[in-house]
């Protein structure tokens, strides 16, 4: 099938980030900024993807940098940081490669070089969220990393005021309730993978509350829960009773990453005939406070990340992006040259689970293959009509992400804004109107690789039509990102 991109326009924009800018002034290159448009976008990603000559194995193996866009009355300005975790500041006083990665970068010098040895870098590269007066750097394997709002610079490790052990896992993709139960609470988890796996669950208060003496950012329930078999979980979903986890059918074979032929992840495989299963525990707040978990046989395939989850009676419905199989690049591939027809695209489902039967239904929601779907924030965890994802120009099969989507999920109606034939799209941000009720008022944000230019472009669209209201040319060019999160001013 002939293909709209150019290979290299779409690899163009593995790179690494050559400098960090403070306030640098933006302009729209085409159209006008909307005056209402006010805070902060941050976005995090690998930014660092080569060392002496040394590139990561996979792009999710890179470092992380954090970039920031500040859009006030007289304009947007744009900063950017690396996160000087401690791996980072190691090698770059060494400038060499020490650490190998989770996605299969390997330290020079082949397998004796790497063998038994199973330190992991945190990166800090997979999301950036704003708690209490902190802004957080996240990678799922580990402790946050804590950055000044403003000036983006590291303040160091952090364990969220003793909540978290040294070295404790803490999600990359936590979710915002947007005040289910009276106050917006930014919720999350941490696992322990094994035989059996634990999830610890996690509330935190995103405003301060001097009524009841809670302070932005406290934790204000905890709790623990263990599960039979492995868990690999990126992302989860919640409405106001529960935390929804799917448990994908995935083994794990340790081997080959303590011989070091292999990166954590890609001993990861789909286990033949292995059942899938939700894992739903009750939120504190919740009608189901204090119940044990309910374990819930689930359609076959795999997920990285859901659009949103909501209750209806007796059934909980769930919205996820479904691969066949687990999307991996093997030991010998080169991450630039991979083939999409051979990779399993993401595709939209509706899973309906009646909490009286145990029973799963599945509907199909679109056939366009994307990634990074989100609902306006304020329908988090209720039934939402809209959503925003990045998809593929193609109308079947893999390819890369080149076009935002707003999709009716009530009727499947849809709106497409497309960067091709030279752009390629990152996460789509969906920023509320300030003030409005109606469910698609405001903005669409989207950071776009331009591979005509080689440096990457700030999209702002109307939420509503994905109509085009401003492109502004970015003087720093980034490499394809993972999460980010708008701030109100």
């Amino acid at each position: 099938m002939t293909v709209a991109y150019s290979r290299a326009d779409w690899a163009s924009a593995f790179r690494n980030v050559g400098q960090e800018l403070t306030g640098a002034t933006l302009k729209a290159t085409s159209g006008s900024i909307p005056k209402e448009l006010e805070g902060t976008l941050y976005r995090n990603g690998p930014g660092r993807l080569e060392r002496g000559g040394h590139w990561v194995h996979h792009p999710f193996d890179g470092d992380g940098m954090v970039t920031a866009l500040r859009f006030h009355h007289q304009g947007v300005e744009l900063s950017n940081r690396f996160v000087r975790t401690e791996g980072w500041l190691a090698e770059e006083k060494a400038n060499k490669v020490l650490y190998r990665g989770v996605f299969g970068s390997k330290k020079p010098g082949g397998l004796l070089a790497n063998a038994f040895d199973l330190r992991l870098k945190n990166i800090a590269n997979t999301h950036v969220v704003r708690l209490g007066d902190q802004l957080l750097a996240l990678w799922e394997a580990a402790e946050p990393y804590a950055l000044d709002p403003i000036s983006l610079e590291t303040k160091g490790l952090c364990l969220l005021d003793g909540v978290l052990k040294p070295g404790e896992a803490f999600s990359a993709h936590p979710r915002f309730d947007p005040g289910h139960h009276g106050k917006e609470k930014m919720v999350t988890f941490g696992v322990k993978t094994g035989p059996r796996s634990s999830i610890r669950l996690m509330e935190f208060a995103c405003k301060a509350d001097p009524s009841n003496g809670i302070k932005a950012g406290q934790l204000l329930h905890d709790r623990q829960d263990t599960f039979p078999g492995f868990a690999f979980l990126h992302d989860f979903a919640i409405t106001p009773n529960w935390a929804v986890f799917l448990q994908n059918a995935i083994a794990f074979n340790p081997l080959p990453f303590v011989f070091g032929q292999k990166g954590a992840a890609q001993c990861l495989q789909s286990k033949a005939g292995g059942e899938a299963q939700f894992w739903l525990i009750p939120r504190a707040e919740g009608a189901h406070a204090g119940e044990q978990p309910r374990l819930i046989p689930a359609p076959a395939g795999f997920v990285f990340h859901h659009l949103n989850a909501w209750e209806d009676g007796n059934n909980l419905m769930v919205e996820s992006i479904y691969y066949a199989d687990f999307p991996s690049i093997g030991p010998d591939q080169d991450f630039r040259e991979v083939d999409f027809d051979l990779i399993p695209e993401g595709l939209l489902e509706r899973c309906s689970i009646n909490l009286e039967t145990n029973s799963v239904e599945t509907e199909r929601l679109s056939e366009r293959c994307c990634e990074f779907a989100m609902v306006n924030p304020h329908k988090e965890g209720e039934k939402a009509r809209y959503g925003w994802m990045a998809i593929a120009e193609r109308e079947q099969g893999n390819a890369p992400l080149q076009a935002i989507k707003k999709l009716d999920l009530f009727n499947g109606s849809k709106h497409i804004w497309s960067a091709g034939p030279k752009g390629f799209v990152s996460e789509p941000i969906m920023v509320p109107r300030p003030d409005s009720a109606i469910e698609d008022d405001g903005w669409v944000l989207c950071i776009v690789w331009n591979g005509a230019r080689c440096a990457s472009d700030l999209v702002i669209l109307n939420a509503a039509d994905l109509s085009e209201e401003a492109i502004v040319e970015l003087p720093l060019a980034i490499p394809y990102g993972l999460h980010g999160s708008w701030v109100d001013a």
